[in-house]
């Protein structure tokens, strides 16, 4: 513990509180177990639940809207919040601070040394410390001697915002001030929160430096063929990346510079509920291992045994652990350029694919579409399956216009000569309802193709809805499986399905056609 002047002096804040500086996992582990915030289960997972709040808030969340930001943020997209009302939160989050206990930790977001963040996060909630110290890239100690960080995260849950004196909706904020190079967090003890903040000002800078930045996993070959996986939350992309014959990068946020492939974290935060120890053995074994922090996982408080099919307290429980608890990683955090990308989509209508081969204008579409589709269940009112769109994979994340990362993207594929592909993860057979969910070993047996470049030899046909080229055959897996018009009952069926979804895409997409070459908006599905 040190004396706050050294650690919130650059704010010009200050607190009579006790403040830990640097705490490592297992002194956290302690604090957090002996201030009531968590329990420890069989094989040491610390257990902790977040409230009312188990996921991100994402109407919650402003960004200061002035000189710097009025023509770079994407407004349609992000809430904007006036200087004034920040510096009316700000003023209160230093009345929070004052004699309160505080954790704080100095890390960096980003592997690449030239390209890395340095950020300092200041929390109230030891786990909150360890989660973040799992989730981002951890100095040396000689790093730590000079430590000069770049942004600050101040994560205060007991926090309420006001909404009259702060332009909030409620009494849940997430604040960030580019100018300020400050993020204030309150309202919600959702400890990603923080590390999505982390990757919003990453989303910000990178571009500026043609660095594109990307909500994805990435993992790489013996040969050094690197693979991107682009994906939203439910569509695999953590499973499907975590491959006992491939090595870890990351499993959710990277930068893509001329130098190659970046992770911007130094951990993994994977979705928990109903985990297999048969599909996912090495996110699984997490579950048993001390250091790891659950979210919102159901336990036994006698036999302190989990039950990870129990969604009794969230649908999104998770699982933080620093990537050294998967057995294969790559311990630097970089690769080289990749020589595919894939575009994972959890398609519960039964109209997609398992897999086709995109031409770098479909890509872009796809990138731009980020679709997938919530089924029955997994949130209040959705009763049958619902298309959703988040652009680039990460919607919430995007400061800047999609056109800004698109352009990007097509710019680096181009550049590789990467070979892109869509993967539906979703349903085959019918609809969410009547047809029944891809198989995880087909969908491994199509991707380890594309990622050997073996299905690149297979024969293809040309999709008449979407215009993209699917693959007539493929070893190891079932062919019927690969004409998803011929796995429905009713063909017809099938095709008033696929020209509903066709629609979907384009009205989706009819903001963006203003910013995109003809090449892009050729790439959209027929309809009749």
């Amino acid at each position: 513990m040190v004396d706050q002047s050294a650690v919130l002096a650059h704010l010009g804040a200050t607190t009579g509180g006790t403040i830990h500086h640097n705490l490592t996992e297992a002194t956290l582990y302690q604090e957090a177990v002996q201030r009531g915030e968590g329990e420890v289960s069989i094989g040491g997972p610390l257990v902790v639940k977040t409230g009312l709040h188990t996921g991100r808030s994402a109407k919650d969340k402003f960004t200061v809207r002035d000189e710097m930001t009025e023509d770079t943020v994407w407004w349609d997209n992000n809430a904007s919040m006036t200087p004034a009302h920040f510096d009316a939160l700000w003023e209160d989050f230093q009345t929070h601070l004052a004699n309160r206990e505080l954790f704080v930790q100095d890390l960096f977001g980003g592997a690449d040394r030239a390209h890395r963040l340095s950020v300092r996060v200041v929390n109230e909630l030891a786990w909150h410390n360890l989660f973040i110290r799992h989730l981002l890239r951890r100095p040396t100690a000689d790093e730590l001697q000079d430590f000069d960080p770049q942004f600050t995260i101040i994560n205060l849950p007991s926090f309420r915002a006001d909404p009259a004196r702060h332009g909030t909706r409620g009494e849940t904020v997430i604040g960030v001030n580019f100018a300020k190079k400050l993020i204030l967090i309150g309202g919600t003890s959702y400890a990603g929160e923080t590390k999505k903040s982390v990757f919003t000002l990453l989303n910000y800078l990178l571009p500026e430096k043609k660095i594109m930045p990307m909500h994805c996993s990435v993992n790489v070959g013996d040969a050094g063929d690197a693979a991107v996986f682009f994906g939203l939350s439910g569509t695999g992309k953590t499973t499907l990346s975590a491959d006992p014959n491939r090595s870890l990068v990351g499993d959710d946020e990277h930068g893509w510079s001329d130098d190659g492939l970046f992770n911007f974290e130094g951990g993994c935060y994977a979705k928990m509920i109903r985990l297999s120890a048969e599909a996912e053995p090495e996110i699984y074994a997490t579950t048993k291992r001390w250091g790891t922090v659950l979210e919102n996982v159901v336990m036994d408080p006698d036999t302190r045994e989990l039950d990870l099919d129990d969604a009794t307290l969230a649908e999104n429980s998770r699982g933080a652990y620093p990537l050294d608890a998967i057995p294969n990683i790559v311990p630097s955090g970089q690769c080289g350029t990749p020589r595919t990308i894939i575009m994972l989509t959890c398609d519960a209508f039964g109209v997609m694919p398992p897999i086709a081969k995109l031409s770098t204008s479909q890509a872009m579409y796809h990138f731009l579409s980020g679709y997938t589709a919530k089924v029955a269940g997994t949130e209040k009112g959705v009763t049958e399956p619902t298309a959703t769109f988040s652009t680039c994979f990460g919607a919430p994340f995007m400061p800047r216009h999609p056109s800004v990362y698109g352009e990007l993207l097509r710019d680096r594929i181009e550049a590789a000569g990467a070979t892109c592909w869509l993967v539906n993860t979703g349903w085959t057979g019918g609809p969410h309802g009547a047809g029944h969910r891809m198989p995880i070993g087909a969908t491994r047996q199509l991707l380890n193709a594309a990622l050997d470049g073996s299905l690149n030899d297979a024969t293809f046909r040309e999709d008449k809805n979407f215009g993209f080229l699917v693959p007539t055959d493929a070893v190891g897996v079932d062919k019927a499986m690969l004409d998803p018009r011929g796995t429905w009952s009713d063909p017809d069926a099938y095709d008033a399905q696929a020209a509903t979804l066709a629609r979907m895409f384009v009205e989706n997409f009819g903001p963006f056609e203003p910013y995109v070459a003809d090449d892009v908006k050729a790439a959209r599905p027929q309809i009749g």
